[in-house]
């Protein structure tokens, strides 16, 4: 069992562990219990009834999060043609328009959030499946990452804004960031709001039996706080 810190100890004491906390009380105390020197992520984990080996229970979707994520989001851009001038106006922080950008990533560039590309760049942007698919960088329809040209800017600035991927992992999770510990929880409510709607859309069409089991609010490095089921799921209106 991993030991913590004192100050983790300490933030566990303000968590009673039978108590399953409204999402507006989870937040207050997510904010209270943060240890951290610098702006802790408050982070939204939830347990799926789903089984991720069938192709019919997957979940890979996007949020756009109301009041954002509290940082600086850089956007590196697979394209060429007119949409070099659509990534400019979109506000890209990279143009990876050649081979040589390609290859500039395989040598370990990797000063970028998230990556976007055009139909016409994924045959490029796919030899990099290594590199950016353990990272979970590799653009991906689904995911509103492969977008045409056209649709630069505004795929751009949502994922600037706060535009955040949750995906099932093999364990049946879901985890997403929904913002800093200096929000306001009014902020960090509303965008546990959206993600929660957002989850409700993307119920697979395979789910059976109780689709969310668990939802626990925490800040980086502090305690999970279990949320009651039934105030989660009102929130964000799941059924």
């Amino acid at each position: 069992m991993a030991k913590h810190g004192k100050k983790f100890l300490e933030a566990s004491k303000k968590v009673d562990r039978q108590k399953y906390y409204t999402v507006k009380e989870a937040i207050d105390l997510a904010k209270e219990t943060s240890v951290t020197k610098f702006d802790s992520t408050i982070e939204v984990h939830m347990k799926t009834g789903l089984d991720p080996r069938q192709a019919d229970q997957q979940i890979r979707d996007v949020v756009v999060l109301p009041n954002g994520l509290g940082k600086t989001v850089r956007v590196l851009v697979f394209c060429q043609g007119e949409g070099v001038a659509k990534a400019q106006e979109g506000g890209a922080d990279y143009i990876a328009d050649s081979d040589e950008w390609i290859q500039k990533i395989q040598q370990g560039f990797a000063d970028f959030d998230v990556a976007i590309a055009t139909p016409d760049m994924m045959a490029k942007a796919g030899r990099l499946g290594r590199v950016l698919g353990p990272r979970g960088l590799m653009p991906n329809p689904k995911a509103g990452t492969v977008c045409a040209a056209a649709d630069l800017p505004r795929v751009i600035k949502e994922a600037k804004a706060g535009r955040v991927e949750f995906r099932l992992d093999k364990s049946a999770n879901l985890h997403v960031p929904v913002g800093k510990s200096s929000f306001g929880a009014d902020k960090l409510y509303e965008n546990v709001a959206a993600y929660l709607d957002a989850v409700k859309k993307a119920k697979p069409s395979g789910a059976k039996g109780q689709f969310i089991k668990r939802v626990t609010i925490s800040s980086t490095m502090g305690p999970g706080i279990r949320v009651d089921l039934t105030n989660a799921l009102n929130l964000g209106a799941l059924e």
